[in-house]
Order: C-alpha cells, then sequence, then structure tokens
C-alpha cells in the first residue's frame, strides 16, 4: 500500500460521507415540507400563522 493510496482513499471516502449527509438533508427536508403541506391541506395551522379574520396565537 503506498502513500498515495491511503490518502486517496481518505480523500474518497470523505467525500462520499459528506455528499451522503447532504443528500440525506435534501430529501429529509423535502419529505418534512411534503408533510406541513399536508398537514396545512387538511386544516391544520401553524401556531404562528394568524387564524382567518383573527389576532395571531401567542
Amino acid at each position: 500500500m503506498t502513500h498515495a493510496f491511503y490518502i486517496l482513499t481518505a480523500y474518497t471516502l470523505t467525500t462520499l460521507t459528506i455528499l451522503s449527509l447532504i443528500a440525506w438533508n435534501w430529501m429529509d427536508g423535502r419529505a418534512r415540507r411534503r408533510e406541513l403541506a399536508e398537514l396545512e391541506a387538511s386544516g391544520l395551522r401553524r401556531r404562528s400563522t394568524a387564524a382567518p379574520g383573527g389576532t395571531p396565537s401567542p
């Protein structure tokens, strides 16, 4: 095993790990936004959103 092989392997594994984490976060974010859209479509609202014709709840 050469020194260059070790360095190349380490950089490759690090790059794959970082790209995997980025992809996972991106896909999870999309899933959470989809879930929020479904909840809001079913009538549930966020507490920080003003009620129609009313004041926002604390």
